[in-house]
């Protein structure tokens, strides 16, 4: 099959060649299935869906499409739908309270969307707290309502195709929003045909692939990699509610164990997530032979995590080659590089000391200075990169760490309605030579034999005594040095004061400790463990309850969001400490934040 120029052709071929074979089943609690979608069936739906939607707007609009997590094929059916009538998708988190919904209508008008799609029963919720709050999101109602769980299929005759092209604008896919305001990237057909031609390559994927996805599938990696992927390559898809995860891990182990799956993945919280929560003897009924792409990013790629996945699972059939670092973003329609999917991943071990230098020095794997970072692959498909210096656009040497700046078919076409923004993000020139345009990432890493390495955000960098410091780093540092911290739910941040940077540590505790945490010692602890491993000196600690600190919907942890909250004080901590009051750490506990469920 030779792949068309749209998705919406993409997916018409699909439904007349391989009309009767499923594409899509869903587990709506993570176990059972709830059911499937066949190309035709999905076809038929997108028709009555798109011939509902030109009934009320007209092409080149912009539609939102909110879904519950347990309504994955009616999101799919109506994200085709919007493909299907020429209108621009705008997928957004189904909101459950009412700062989230605020939230909606800032989306809605950012977007300038004027039609709202989602299930009968959600619009009816939306609609029951509106009524309850006039002031909540007021701008909602003025957007037209359509439930299309309620599309008659019936009216698939009545649809009526659009002209479509390859630079014809497909859908907003906004940012996560984890170093700032969400933006919306302008994501054409043609650049999700070149990313999805790179995943195929890179993934090794054949119509013999089977995926098993828990990921949101409003979010660019559930979307891009759950969704489109699969009808891309034309390989079965079983998908999950991301809820399921968080309630039963083991649910995600067992789907992969089940359907025999050969690709499946998400951050690295995940794997965390399992080898915390999965249990030794739970493990005797897994089996993970198959599963030859374990895909891993959104954020960073932990050594640690990799090596205590392998252990913990390898005897359940899974294998250290199957791990598959890869690094992208919104802004690259998801996928910008990833490793060899035969080959284990690479990992680099560099003098600590030289990395806050912005130097590249390899050192041993047992150095007292040895940082280990993950290699996250290299381009496909005639992509490029280079490694800029971020304030003088010029090329850096081999050993330098810079800005990622990347080319290629799969780059958005800019922010919607953002032209300054869209013209620095997007259409950056090396100033040494010229070369471009590329896109800024605003990631800082390096490239060495063509693997990318990533080590932090240019937003997130501080200075503390003169020195570089990359947040993950120090986050790494936290939750490794008290048992009560919990993994991958802190965040370092610095604050100005006296005209420096002073370090900020705002961290969540383990849920069988915050009723009686040993306050001293874990600060004692964090104080210590960050004045050993990267010479500064903390200002400030803030102790939370779990699931208190601010995260984006895909799961990464929102350092300006803990920044503003720490500055404004609106935290409710189960202890803080500041070094104006270090001889009072007792007197800081709050008790009425301890005893909160």
């Amino acid at each position: 099959m030779t792949h068309p120029s749209t998705l919406v052709d993409l997916l018409r071929e699909r439904s007349q060649l391989q009309s009767d074979l499923t594409a899509y089943t869903f587990l709506a609690d993570g176990k059972n299935e709830s059911g499937t979608l066949t190309y035709e069936t999905l076809d038929r739906q997108a028709r009555a869906i798109a011939a509902a939607i030109q009934a009320l707007t007209a092409q080149g609009t912009n539609v939102q499409v909110v879904y519950p997590y347990d309504s994955g094929l009616e999101f799919i059916a109506a994200f085709f739908g919007c493909l299907y009538a020429g209108v621009v998708a705008v997928t957004d988190n189904p909101p459950r309270k009412p700062a989230a919904i605020a939230k909606l209508q800032v989306r809605a008008k950012a977007s300038e969307a004027t039609v709202l799609i989602s299930t009968a029963g959600f619009l009816a919720y939306l609609k029951s707290k509106l009524q309850q709050d006039a002031d909540l999101a007021p701008h909602l109602n003025q957007l037209t309502w359509l439930a299309t769980d309620q599309v008659s299929m019936d009216q698939a005759a009545d649809w009526v195709q659009p002209q479509l092209q390859s630079d014809t604008l497909a859908f907003l896919q906004y940012t996560s929003g984890s170093t700032g305001n969400p933006k919306g990237v302008m994501v054409t057909h043609g650049n999700m045909i070149h990313n999805s031609k790179v995943i195929y390559e890179g993934f090794g994927h054949s119509d013999q692939s089977q995926g098993v996805i828990w990921l949101p599938l409003f979010h660019d990696m559930g979307l891009v990699g759950g969704v489109l992927q699969p009808l891309f390559g034309g390989f079965p898809v079983t998908l999950m509610s991301p809820i399921a995860l968080i309630q039963k891990p083991l649910y995600w182990l067992e789907a992969v164990s089940k359907y025999g799956a050969t690709t499946s993945g998400g951050p690295n919280f995940a794997y965390d997530l399992l080898c915390q929560k999965v249990k030794p003897q739970q493990l005797k009924n897994l089996d993970l032979s198959q599963w030859e792409v374990a895909f891993s990013g959104a954020e960073p790629i932990k050594a640690d995590t990799l090596d205590r996945f392998v252990e913990m699972f390898g005897p359940c059939g899974f294998r250290r080659e199957a791990f598959y670092p890869c690094y992208g973003m919104a802004e690259t329609t998801l996928f910008v590089s990833g490793g060899l999917k035969s080959e284990p991943p690479i990992i680099r071990h560099l003098d600590s000391a030289a990395l806050a230098e912005n130097k590249v020095v390899p050192v041993e794997p047992d150095s007292e200075k040895a940082q280990a970072i993950v290699g996250c692959g290299r381009m496909w498909l005639g992509d490029q990169v280079a490694i800029a210096n971020p304030d003088t656009r010029t090329q850096c040497a081999a050993n330098e760490v810079g800005e990622i700046w990347v080319s290629g078919p799969g780059i958005g076409l800019g922010y919607w309605h953002q032209p300054e923004l869209t013209a620095e993000t997007f259409q950056a020139h090396l100033a040494d030579t010229g070369a471009g345009p590329f896109l800024r990432t605003g990631d800082l890493g390096f490239v060495d034999e063509g693997e990318i390495y990533i080590t932090g955000r240019i937003k997130d960098l501080m200075i503390l005594w003169g020195r570089n410091q990359y947040p993950q780093l120090i986050e790494q540092t936290v939750e490794k040095c008290h048992p009560s911290l919990r993994p991958n739910h802190g965040a370092a941040f610095s604050i100005p004061m006296n005209g420096e940077e002073h370090l900020v540590i705002v961290h969540e505790v383990e849920r069988n400790y915050f009723r009686r945490l040993p306050v001293e010692e874990v600060i004692g602890a964090i104080r210590v463990a960050i004045a050993e491993d990267h010479m500064a000196e903390v200002y400030a600690i803030v102790l939370l309850k779990p699931g208190a600190i601010p995260k984006t919907s895909s799961g990464k942890i929102q350092r300006q969001a803990c920044r503003t909250q720490f500055l404004e004080n609106t935290f409710k901590p189960i202890a803080e400490w500041t070094l104006e009051t270090q001889g009072n750490i007792s007197d800081l506990m709050n008790p009425m934040a301890a005893n909160q469920p």
